[in-house]
């Protein structure tokens, strides 16, 4: 497996992400894009999910296209992110053509990061601004760690974050993934510095640790603190159904329980989007799709590891970051 040159998700040419965060707030929203609309799919495993427009993704549905897709931070009241996106759609003539109108297609997902130290005393939502300013900073190059949706994100142990990357698989095919880390369980080995992800690390993406040395029977969980919900986008792009995405959206499930420990917990609301521009011919129906859901898992894992690893620390933080660590924990 060999990364993109960027080893990020805008690595599937024409996919575009954008962050924009408030600081005092500590939260923010990502949003990913391209300047035509491309066919998605969804597959929720969390027990605790906020959503929206996610219905509409189903293989049976009607339209199989959207214009965006929104990560937010800021639990229920983040769904509103994906009204300032919708608005600057709009304002751009994008969106699903209805008689004169033109409805934008926007799924969203949050994750809530209300305990993670943010001034909440607002009177207006400011997740519609900041849904906007993330779709106006869309772009081939975005950052990693404590920005966009990843900006109040934690762990079990460390602080979250958004992380991205990268494969080139047979035949050219590329494949990608983005994510918000905002996890019950823990994307370390123990409380230390290994990731849970490091068979699949390519390169030092991460630390370049390796696997640890030795792993515990018990997880490390941030149980009864109600911060949680890891949300993510994989995408491809290999010309694939919405009935094919929403098979990859759940193969990619995979990498974030090899990342994360526990995942798909009844208080995590998790959740994967799954995204094809369609720009490759699949030469093979069968044995194709299987190896882009083994790639978005890997994908995914290695994003995970990526989030966590690029968080950095604000004053007040409620935990450490990767990089805080003592060395003494391992590696």
């Amino acid at each position: 497996m060999i990364p993109g040159p960027r080893n990020l998700i805008t690595d599937v040419a024409g996919l575009r992400v954008g962050n924009a965060q408030d600081m005092d707030l500590r939260s923010g929203v990502t949003v990913l894009t391209a300047n035509a609309p491309f066919t998605a799919g969804v597959c929720i495993m969390g027990g605790a999910p906020g959503t929206r427009e996610t219905d509409l993704l189903a293989p049976d549905r009607t339209v199989e296209q959207v214009d965006a897709l929104v990560l937010s931070g800021g639990s229920a009241f983040g769904l509103a992110a994906a009204d300032g996106v919708m608005g600057a759609l709009k304002a751009q003539r994008r969106g699903f053509a209805v008689g004169p109108h033109r409805v934008p297609i926007v799924p969203a997902a949050i994750l809530f990061d209300l305990m993670g130290g943010g001034d909440h005393g607002w009177s207006t939502s400011p997740y519609p601004a900041l849904g906007a300013a993330a779709l106006a900073n869309a772009g081939s190059n975005f950052g990693l760690g404590t920005t966009g949706a990843g900006t109040g994100c934690t762990t079990a142990t460390l602080k979250g974050g958004l992380g991205s990357a990268s494969a080139i698989g047979p035949g050219g095919v590329t494949v990608g993934a983005l994510v918000a880390v905002n996890a019950l369980g823990s994307a370390t080995v123990g409380g230390g510095r290994h990731f849970w992800a490091a068979p699949f690390e390519q390169g030092d993406e991460f630390g370049g640790l390796g696997p640890a040395a030795t792993y515990p029977d018990e997880v490390r969980t941030k149980l009864g603190s109600h911060r949680n919900t890891t949300i993510a986008i994989v995408a491809t792009d290999a010309a694939l159904t919405q009935a094919q995405c929403t098979r990859m959206a759940t193969a990619a499930h995979d990498g974030m329980a090899r990342a994360l420990v526990p995942s798909h917990t009844p208080m995590d609301g998790d959740l994967v989007f799954a995204v094809s521009t369609g720009a490759q011919e699949v030469s093979d129906p069968v044995s194709d799709p299987l190896m882009l859901g083994h790639l978005a898992a890997t994908c995914l894992a290695r994003a995970i590891a990526r989030g966590v690893h690029a968080a950095r620390p604000l004053p007040g933080d409620p935990l450490p970051t990767w990089s805080g660590l003592s060395p003494s924990l391992g590696g």
